[in-house]
C-alpha cells in the first residue's frame, strides 16, 4: 500500500526572489490557476507581510483557487501572522506558514537570541496561527545546520503548540542526502509526538542536491515535499517539481509513495512559467527541457526506433510533451535518417538513402541543427533535382526615418531549366525594407507565404562582413527553408526568400509528379 506525499508548490513565493523572476498580480494568478490543474496539494502564494503588492497578490490567488489549500508565508511575529491570515482568510483552504531559525549560526548572528528565547518564539508564534487556523505550518530555517538534539525539541513544542505540519529546510543546500535523510528519521523516532503532524522538507540547490535530498527524506519517512517548477528560486534555486514527481514515479518500487499531481501537466505548467519570466527553460533541463526527449546519436536513435525503452525511461507524453524528438545532426545514423524521411512522406531505396544521409552529413558540419524541412529539401534537391524556378536579377530598395514609407523595386526571372522564359518587375511598399521585398516577391509569384523565421548571421567579423539570412516559410501545409549570403543584408534575405519558394515550388512540383510519396 502506497503512502500519500504532498506537494507543496513555492514557486510564487521561494521562485519568485529568483533574479528575473519577478511577477506581476496577474500573472501570479495566471500561474496559481496552472498549478490548481498540475494538482499540487499547498500553493504558497507569497510573504503577506512584505509589501502591500505581495498581500493584494496572496488576496488575489486565495480567491483565485478552490481545490488547493493556499498558504502565506509569516516570520515568527504575531503582525505577520496576522497580515498573513487577513490575505488567505478568504481561501477555500488556508493555511498559515510561520518560521524561525534554529541554527546555531542563524540564532547567534542574525537573530541574537539564546535558545530558550526561540524556543519561546516559535511556541508563541504557532500558537497565535493556530486560534486563527487549525492548518499551521512551522519552518526551523536553516534545519540542517542545527544541533539535531535542539531541532528535535523545536518539533515537540510547536507540535504540541497546534503545529500540523513542519517543515525541515536545508535553506542553504548544505546537506548530503544521506545525512539529510538520517536527520529526518532521526526526527520521526526522537520527536514524541512526531505522530501528530506530517514531516516537511524545503531543499535549496547550492551543491545540486536539492532534488536528492528531498528524495532521500521522503525515503526516510517525509511526507511534504516544498519546491518550485523548474528548481526556480533564489541562488541556485529549490528542489525542481518535475524533477521530484517523475523521480518518485518511475522509481515507484522505492519510494513506495504517490502523489496528486497530474504528470501531463508538468511540461505545459514549466512552459507557462517560462513565458511569464521570461527566462526560457534550458536545453538540459531534465523532464522538461528541449534536449530531454531529443536523441541525435545514432546508436541511440537506432535503439529508440527498435524500442524507446532502450534510452527513455519515461515518455514525452507522460510529461505533457508531444513524442520523442528525432535531431537530426552530424551524429545521426542511416537508421534514423531513414526514420525521418518516411515519417516525412519520402521512403527511399537504399541507393537515394546513402546520397541524401551524404548531403545530410555536410550539411549538418556547416550548422548547428538540421531541420525536417532541411531534410525535405535535401531529398528534393538530391534526389529529385529540379532547377530553380526563379532568379533574382536586380533589386532596389528604399527606407528612410519619415516622409516616403519604405520601397522595393525588383526585376525577376522565371526559368525553365537554364533558359529564361519570362522577367517579371515590380514594386511595393512595406511597414519595412524587408517586408517591402518580401511582399513585392510574394506579388510576382502569385502568392504571399507566412513567414515563421527570420535570421541572420554574420558569417565573419567587422562591418564588412558577409550576412548569411536564413527564412522559414509556410504556405498551406507546406514549409521550407532558404539561405542566402550576401555583404548587402538586404541582398541576401531577398536570395534567402527566392531560395525558399524554390524549394516550395520543388516540393509541390514533386508531389505532383509523385503522387506516392
Amino acid at each position: 500500500m502506497s503512502d500519500r506525499v504532498y506537494i507543496f508548490d513555492t514557486t510564487l513565493r521561494d521562485g519568485e526572489q529568483s533574479p528575473g523572476a519577478t511577477m506581476n498580480l496577474e500573472e501570479k494568478v495566471s500561474l496559481a490557476r496552472q498549478l490548481e490543474a498540475l494538482g499540487v496539494d499547498i500553493i504558497e502564494a507569497g510573504f503577506p507581510a512584505a509589501s502591500q503588492g505581495d498581500y493584494e497578490a496572496v488576496r488575489a490567488i486565495a480567491g483565485a483557487v478552490q481545490h488547493v489549500q493556499v498558504a502565506a508565508l509569516c516570520r515568527a511575529l504575531e503582525k505577520d501572522i496576522d497580515r498573513g491570515w487577513e490575505a488567505i482568510k478568504g481561501a477555500a483552504h488556508p493555511r498559515i506558514h510561520t518560521f524561525l531559525a534554529t541554527s546555531e549560526i542563524h540564532m547567534v548572528h542574525k537573530l541574537r537570541k539564546s535558545r530558550e528565547e526561540v524556543l519561546a518564539m516559535a511556541e508563541a508564534a504557532v500558537r497565535h496561527a493556530a486560534s486563527l487556523t487549525p492548518n499551521v505550518e512551522f519552518s526551523a530555517e536553516d534545519a540542517s545546520r542545527s544541533d539535531w538534539e535542539f531541532l528535535a525539541k523545536v518539533c515537540e513544542v510547536v507540535i504540541r503548540a497546534g503545529a500540523t505540519t513542519v517543515n525541515i529546510p536545508d535553506t542553504v543546500g548544505y546537506a548530503q542526502p544521506f545525512e539529510f535523510g538520517e536527520l529526518i528519521a532521526y526526527l520521526l523516532k526522537t520527536v514524541p509526538n512526531a505522530k501528530d503532524a506530517v514531516f516537511s522538507v524545503h531543499c535549496h540547490n547550492d551543491l545540486g542536491l536539492a532534488v536528492a535530498n528531498s528524495l532521500s527524506a521522503i525515503r526516510a519517512g517525509a511526507r511534504q515535499a516544498e519546491v518550485t517548477l523548474c528548481g526556480i528560486g533564489e541562488r541556485a534555486g529549490n528542489a525542481s517539481l518535475e524533477e521530484l514527481v517523475m523521480a518518485l514515479r518511475t522509481r515507484h518500487e522505492l519510494y513506495k509513495v504517490e502523489s496528486g499531481v497530474k504528470t501531463e501537466q508538468l511540461y505545459p505548467s514549466c512552459r507557462r512559467l517560462a513565458q511569464i519570466i521570461g527566462q526560457p527553460i534550458p536545453p538540459y533541463k531534465a523532464i522538461v527541457g528541449p534536449n530531454a526527449f531529443a536523441h541525435e546519436s545514432g546508436i541511440h536513435q537506432d535503439g529508440v526506433l527498435k524500442n524507446p525503452l532502450t534510452y527513455e525511461i519515461m515518455t514525452p507524453e507522460s510529461v505533457g510533451r508531444k513524442g520523442t524528438d528525432m535531431v537530426i545532426g552530424k551524429h545521426s545514423g542511416s537508421h534514423a535518417i531513414k526514420a525521418k524521411l518516411a515519417e516525412l512522406g519520402y521512403p527511399l531505396d537504399e541507393q537515394q538513402l546513402a546520397v541524401v544521409f551524404a548531403a545530410v552529413k555536410e550539411l549538418a558540419d556547416k550548422k548547428e541543427r538540421v531541420f525536417d524541412e532541411d531534410v525535405e529539401a535535401l531529398v528534393l534537391e538530391k534526389v529529385y533535382r529540379r532547377r530553380d524556378k526563379y532568379r533574382l536579377k536586380d533589386m532596389s530598395v528604399f527606407s528612410g526615418t519619415h516622409g516616403v514609407p519604405p520601397h522595393a523595386a525588383m526585376v525577376l526571372e522565371v526559368l525553365d531549366g537554364e533558359a529564361v522564359v519570362e522577367e517579371r518587375r515590380n514594386s511595393s511598399f512595406g511597414e519595412g525594407p524587408v517586408d517591402a521585398l518580401f511582399t513585392c516577391i510574394g506579388q510576382m509569384v502569385g502568392y504571399q507565404p507566412a513567414l515563421d523565421r527570420f535570421q541572420i548571421n554574420a558569417v565573419t567579423g567587422g562591418t564588412d562582413a558577409q550576412a548569411t539570412v536564413t527564412v522559414r516559410i509556410a504556405h498551406g501545409e507546406k514549409k521550407s527553408v532558404g539561405r542566402g549570403t550576401n555583404e548587402d543584408i538586404l541582398v541576401a534575405s531577398a536570395m534567402a526568400f527566392l531560395n525558399a519558394l524554390n524549394r516550395l515550388e520543388k516540393m509541390r512540383e514533386e508531389k505532383e509528379e509523385c503522387p506516392t510519396l
